[in-house]
């Protein structure tokens, strides 16, 4: 557990005037208002938000 993989993602571009789904996405990676960064565990589920979203994000692995 402690040597899990994390992605750093950072919100980039605005969520206004997107999808439901798009929406649902980027709130379920922890992501709150532009500029904001937060570091989430490298899993499947994970990886599948932000290949949905990656056109509003920046991410790195950490």
């Amino acid at each position: 557990m402690a040597n899990e993989k994390k992605i750093k993602v950072t919100l980039v571009k605005s969520m206004f005037g997107r999808g439901k789904k798009h929406l649902a996405c980027v709130k379920g990676l922890g992501l709150r208002r532009m500029h904001h960064t937060v570091e989430v565990i490298d899993t499947p589920e994970n990886r599948g938000m932000i290949n949905k979203v990656s056109y509003l994000l920046n991410w790195e692995e950490v």
